[in-house]
């Protein structure tokens, strides 16, 4: 009897302190661990002609801000407003053209006091390096010696807007309506002309810069057309307005600003 009352203390022993382990606040398997941090994705909409300034930034501007993602979103500015103005998804609206942003402000579709112009562009006439032709000069153009011309289209593309105003302005525009091949942004006629499609093209002199296939024959004078100015802004149904004003903080800083004169922007 007494042996069996010594073994049931001593079995009493052992199991309180198992019973207590249970309780233990600080116990790995009951201890609250941290929520993750939701990383913000910003879409960016944006002209194409800065599509390999922004990629180069995508990397430095997430590096500072850990929390925040870039997703961009390239094409002609004419095309892209109409998009945001459907009501397409963006946070960000970068344009190659202040009648472009003009169209979002009037149907107050961005933040107006985010709108700033953070870059500016020139025309330039290209040709293919492989089979250049013979022209130095926007006045020179002829429709009987270039058989095809590629440009922006003038409805949509602001590069191709700012072209025709070009033309009209030296007296082009009409003689050359049966030459002209038209891109859906600047990129596509940069493209034409590295392939040969067409023998000379008008793009803006950072897309120029970028390409090894194509030279370029000459500069238009600023005084043949609108100023090329690109004007940034938060869009009003961003849901990440303050992560879309640290971008636009970005790309007018320093960082910013040396990355865009790298690709050729003034």
């Amino acid at each position: 009897m007494k042996r069996t009352f010594r073994f049931l203390i001593l079995l009493c022993v052992m199991l309180i302190p198992l019973g207590c382990s249970n309780d233990n606040p600080s116990s790995p398997e009951t201890e609250k661990q941290p929520d993750p941090v939701q990383e913000v994705e910003l879409m960016i909409s944006a002209a194409a002609s800065l599509t390999d300034a922004l990629d180069e930034m995508k990397p430095l501007f997430e590096s500072e801000h850990p929390d925040v993602s870039l997703k961009f979103n390239f094409g002609s500015s004419g095309k892209l407003a109409q998009m945001i103005t459907q009501g397409a998804p963006a946070d960000v609206f970068l344009s190659a053209s202040e009648k472009d942003m003009n169209t979002l402000q009037d149907n107050n579709l961005i933040i107006e006091e985010t709108r700033s112009h953070f870059t500016e562009n020139e025309l330039v006439l290209i040709t293919n390096k492989e089979n250049p032709v013979s022209l130095t000069s926007f006045e020179e153009i002829d429709a009987a010696t270039v058989e095809h011309f590629s440009i922006g289209e003038p409805e949509s593309v602001p590069v191709g807007r700012y072209t025709k105003e070009m033309l009209e302005h030296l007296g082009l525009w009409t003689s050359l309506q049966n030459n002209l091949v038209f891109g859906s942004d600047v990129r596509q006629v940069l493209t034409h002309v590295e392939m040969g499609n067409t023998e000379i093209g008008v793009v803006y002199a950072s897309d120029a810069q970028i390409s090894p296939k194509v030279k370029v024959i000459a500069t238009a004078d600023a005084d043949w057309h609108e100023p090329i100015v690109y004007p940034g802004a938060v869009v009003s149904e961003s849901l990440h307005v303050e992560e879309a004003k640290q971008f636009l903080t970005f790309l007018t800083g320093d960082e910013g600003k040396t990355i865009l004169q790298k690709y050729g922007f003034k």
